[in-house]
């Protein structure tokens, strides 16, 4: 059964072992984020946490990490916990497959219960907030989803834009936020700057786990989230009309915020500890000013700590960061066989496929590279024989140390862009590299791969066999 909102999920995990309460006290900072760095350690098996005991705050619910770990990210998908990451991408592409979905409009959300218009705004007096890493500018909004709407084509359904952007609170009623220049929300406040005028956003928190995976999902440009958020559900996806804005929402949600992204408004913003590992800088950004937030009754603040690799962002965008690039890839190389784009939401990707003739691999990574997410994101790709698994680390590296000759194999492309946060690009450009890491085939006959050692056939029985062994003594 799908999830409409976040308590319901969070009921799931409780119910399945994978939420930690937290009754103690606990300072707003460090405890809270420290919390949720620290959590990274459990594993892949490692909980959401829920705090209600914060020092300084009345009545807070503070839920963290609740996308962090591979089995929340299978109970998301209304998957067995257990699920192998490889399965939950695969059943992620499978999905897709069945995508669009249409949403079905509801009435009487839930965050409709409570409301501040106007001069009423305050974003301190509705949500708890702390800072993530030590070195952060002030508070973020960092697990939200920001809807907008081409300004060109308003009635367009397809065209409203469900992402997530980072955002600081930089007043009562005001964020600065970072729309990245390849992204729909950019596109979407040039075009309304280009006509003088304000953009209409609504900005939801606490969502149902499905529309946080899919705010995070690179899409076409007219492709719809809640389209595809019905595809993963396997049911239409539950949205209501935001009462000042007119923009679609999720209908679960804790806290809706509305306003306007105001034209040609620049606030300093940052800096920010981000998913590379490194913080980056202070720059001028876009100015949110704040006319509404409805919210729940005692509504559940949800963040997320993100920092060095791996954090809870990483398990969020995984999945939906590989099936992407592996439909788009697929659609023009059918060899390609899978996908993995789990490493800084794709900066790095390994791509395994059954190769055509001599230079295929290379030429697949080119147009990796050439992808609507990779021309902002891929910087380096890794490519390997199909009988190479990409997410087992140890096969990617025997194929890369027995088959690359770094004279032929790895080619280096200059002065390509990438996005403005990747730490080792220099104002949003930087080299690329292709690593061919697959077995020759002819015309290109280097090396002696002619007698490979293969895994025994009763190789995969006996795997089966000792798990069983190992679940049940």
């Amino acid at each position: 059964m799908p999830y409409d909102d976040l308590r319901s999920f969070l009921a799931v995990l409780e119910k399945e072992g994978q939420l930690l309460r937290v009754t103690d006290e606990v300072l707003p900072e460090p405890d809270l984020a420290a919390a949720a760095n620290a959590a990274r350690r459990l594993g892949d098996n490692a909980p959401a946490l829920h705090f209600d005991n914060v020092k300084g705050f009345t009545d807070a619910r503070i839920a963290l990490n609740v996308h962090g770990s591979w089995r929340n990210h299978a109970l998301a998908m209304g998957l067995p916990k257990e699920t192998p990451v490889k399965d939950q991408v695969e059943e992620f592409a499978r999905r897709w497959d069945t995508f669009p979905i249409a949403p079905e409009r509801r009435e009487d959300a839930p965050w409709r219960e409570n409301t501040m218009e106007g001069d009423e705004v305050d974003l301190f007096k509705v949500l708890p907030l702390f800072r993530l890493n030590e070195g952060d500018g002030g508070f973020y909004l960092d697990k939200a989803a920001v809807i907008s709407r081409d300004p060109q084509d308003p009635d367009n359904f397809d065209k409203q834009n469900v992402g997530v952007y980072r955002m600081e609170v930089v007043g009562r009623d005001r964020l600065a936020i970072q729309p990245v220049p390849v992204h729909d929300l950019a596109l979407h406040l040039r075009a309304a700057e280009e006509r003088g005028e304000d953009l209409p956003i609504a900005i939801t928190l606490g969502n149902d786990p499905i529309i946080s995976i899919v705010a995070g999902t690179p899409m076409a440009y007219d492709q719809s989230e809640y389209e595809l958020a019905g595809a993963l559900r396997g049911a239409p996806a539950p949205i209501a009309t935001a009462p000042l804005t007119g923009l679609d929402v999720p209908w679960g949600s804790e806290v809706v915020i509305e306003g306007v992204i105001e034209s040609r408004v620049r606030q300093y913003e940052g800096p920010f500890g981000e998913f590379t590992g490194h913080y980056s800088g202070g720059r001028r950004m876009p100015v949110v000013r704040i006319d509404r937030i409805s919210y729940r009754t005692d509504p559940i603040f949800e963040s997320l700590y993100l920092g060095q690799p791996w954090t809870e962002i990483d398990y969020l965008l995984g999945p939906n960061t590989c099936v992407p690039l592996l439909n788009q890839l697929r659609a023009e190389f059918p060899e390609v066989q899978a996908v993995n784009a789990m490493y800084t939401h794709g900066l790095l990707v390994i791509i395994s496929l059954k190769k055509r003739y001599g230079g295929f691999a290379k030429a697949v990574g080119m147009r990796a590279m050439t992808t609507p997410h990779g021309l902002g994101f891929v910087s380096q790709v890794i490519l390997v024989d199909e009988d190479v698994d990409p997410f087992d680390l140890p096969q990617v590296m025997w194929a890369q140390s027995a088959k690359v000759d770094p004279r032929e194999d790895v080619v280096i492309i200059p002065h390509l862009s990438v996005v403005p946060l990747a730490p080792a690009g220099e104002s949003g450009m930087i080299s690329k590299m292709i690593i061919d890491a697959t077995t020759p085939v002819a015309p290109d006959v280097r090396g002696n791969f002619e007698t490979p050692v293969k895994d025994l056939p009763e190789a995969k029985e006996w795997a089966a066999r000792l798990r069983t062994l190992l679940d049940t003594r």
